[in-house]
């Protein structure tokens, strides 16, 4: 069962353009990983919908005001931090028979195009790298807010994303079809430009 979420930050680009920042020069954002989360969910036997999440996320965008559209974000999860709520659950999809984290230990996601998707919407694509394949990826995101984050007084940005994938298309077909072939995928995260001295210290 699968997550891939979040893989996201590109997701606020055009929007950020409109607001009045063209006149800024693109900026480096960051993933702020503790108000990060990446949920998937999955059909189980058609009697429920399980939820799990990933823990550890890192990743940032660079934001080209000039042209959003050549915006780029990178997001790396670890798939050692999953976590159902059941331990022998994460002990199993960490196992050889799902994600086999001990070989694939990362999922990426490395965007490749961003589209204005109505007036707070972008559909951002990109590759997900995930046990070992790359499959392309539409994410659906939606801006939450863009300006100073006031407990950190330097710009930031929030929006939340989804998307579904088929995990037997990245080698994982465990019990298909009465465990779902399909995972669905949410996404929410705060990204922020990091102070000077922030920055220095990366």
């Amino acid at each position: 069962m699968i997550k891939s979420r979040p893989f996201a930050l590109l997701f606020l680009l055009p929007l950020l353009f409109a607001a009045g920042f063209a006149m800024a020069q693109p900026a480096s954002y960051t993933i702020d990983p503790s108000h990060t989360h990446v949920d998937f969910s999955w059909n189980h036997l058609g009697f429920s919908h399980p939820v799990g999440r990933f823990d550890s996320i890192q990743g940032d965008f660079t934001f080209d005001p000039a042209d959003p559209t050549k915006s780029s974000v990178t997001v790396t999860i670890a798939i050692d931090s999953i976590d159902t709520g059941v331990k022998a659950l994460d002990d199993d999809l960490k196992g050889p028979a799902f994600f086999d984290a001990v070989k694939y230990p990362t999922a990426t996601f490395k965007s490749t195009q961003v589209q204005l998707a109505g007036a707070h919407g972008l559909k951002v694509t990109g590759e997900l790298t995930l046990h070992g394949v790359t499959r392309p990826v539409v994410l659906d995101v939606v801006v939450n807010k863009v300006g100073t984050h006031p407990m950190r007084g330097t710009q930031a940005a929030g929006f939340d994303a989804t998307t579904t994938i088929k995990r037997s298309e990245f080698g994982i077909a465990k019990y298909v079809p009465n465990v779902s072939d399909e995972i669905a995928i949410s996404i929410s995260t705060e990204t922020f430009v990091p102070k000077p001295t922030e920055a220095a210290g990366q």
